[in-house]
């Protein structure tokens, strides 16, 4: 105990005892106070620069992006709650936002060199500067968009049937949110945009054609699958220039016949066009891939380069009578047009026969950076490319 009271007593001796000056509790008490009062202003100034009011206060932010998003559903909508700039551009996260400002801090180079001061100069850097920003989504699986808008909380039954689709399977993925919704806030920049919804327009020119039993048709947009005529949960997807037969007819559905593969190891979700071929004909739910009343089992191999299981499968299910295409052809020279207007920007395109079908696969996601398609027209020209492949082409060198 006399020790702990010795110890004590020194300790205070060294705080208490004067130096030449002035002693080192004091020092050391000052030191903790002008600590605490610098990152108290630290803190408060770069608050300051985290509002709506400082983001505008620049001449080119006012008059361009600012005026843009007051024209969207982030601005105005039925449940009165707004994204303002900081919500979208500066991480919750403090070290992320430390990094945000330390790569903001150029824009002050911007603002005194006078690199977007008019309106002209900003359209000119407009593509520069919406890619940067859908890099940086990407690369954080679009988190500042997912602090309110998350997956999990999502009633996709709420949803229109295009973006049950499209949702379901983003879901699915853990997809960034900027993949499919570039242009929310912001208008996009310039760029080529000829091919997009055209599959969409095909189809709707198409409807209330009627449709022959024992017929084959294709589909021309991703279209829903479904257990039976009156089931509203869809099972799986289509994906454009799908084959199928009709084989009966009820109210607004059609019950189709799917030839496919799928690869037989673990649930076989994805039915292919051909053996040993990732040509993606549908992707099912888990439970439809497993419902044995819904296929019937066909050939089996094993493919010699991969040493996997392959089953053909014949699938019966319903979907909503729409618009489908008769002629094959007719979606093809779309998809060529599409694939010689969209993929000639950067580079000449290689021929289709260049490679083979599970090459363009890759090939095709390298290019699909660079351009702004929307999920049907990629699609159908993968599956384009891919079905006039050295695989099934002629003139394949």
């Amino acid at each position: 105990m006399k020790k702990l009271f010795s110890m004590i007593a020194r300790s205070w001796g060294v705080f208490s005892k004067p130096s030449k000056h002035i002693s080192l509790g004091v020092i050391t008490c000052g030191a903790f106070i002008a600590g605490v009062i610098f990152w108290g202003g630290f803190n408060t100034a770069l608050e300051a620069t985290n509002t709506e009011a400082f983001c505008i206060s620049c001449h080119s932010m006012e008059e361009n992006n600012y005026k843009e998003i007051q024209s969207t559903i982030h601005w105005s909508n039925r449940s009165g709650v707004r994204a303002t700039c900081p919500d979208c551009h500066v991480p919750h996260k403090w070290s992320d936002k430390m990094a945000a400002k330390a790569r903001a801090s150029k824009d002050v180079f911007g603002w005194l060199l006078g690199t977007v001061d008019t309106k002209e100069k900003f359209e000119a850097k407009r593509l520069h500067l919406a890619q940067n920003e859908w890099a940086r989504f990407k690369a954080n699986g679009s988190l500042e968009c997912r602090n309110c808008h998350d997956y999990k909380s999502m009633d996709f039954t709420k949803m229109s049937e295009k973006a049950q689709v499209q949702m379901r399977g983003a879901a699915e993925r853990d997809q960034s949110c900027l993949d499919c919704h570039k242009g929310i806030a912001h208008h996009l920049p310039e760029m080529d945009t000829t091919a997009i919804s055209e599959l969409g327009k095909m189809a709707k020119n198409l409807e209330g054609h009627s449709f022959e039993i024992g017929k084959e048709y294709y589909s021309l947009v991703q279209t829903p699958l479904y257990k039976d005529e009156k089931e509203t949960e869809y099972l799986g997807v289509l994906t454009p220039a799908t084959k199928f037969k009709v084989i009966a007819e009820s109210g607004d559905r059609l019950e189709v016949e799917l030839v496919t593969w799928h690869k037989a190891k673990g649930y076989g979700r994805v039915l292919y066009f051909d053996f040993a071929k990732n040509i993606v004909q549908a992707t099912l739910s888990k439970e439809a891939s497993q419902d044995e009343s819904l296929f019937v089992r066909g050939d089996k191999r094993e493919d010699d380069l991969t040493g996997l299981p392959w089953e053909q499968v014949t699938f019966t299910l319903w979907v909503d009578k729409k618009g489908y295409e008769e002629n094959l052809q007719n979606i093809w020279d779309y998809a060529k047009g599409a694939y010689q207007t969209t993929c000639s920007v950067c580079h000449t395109q290689p021929a289709e026969a260049h490679f083979d079908a599970n090459t363009w696969v890759g090939m095709f996601a390298g290019m699909q950076g660079f351009v702004n398609l929307d999920g049907d027209t990629h699609d159908v020209i993968l599956k384009y490319l891919q079905n006039h492949s050295s695989d099934y082409s002629k003139d394949a060198h």
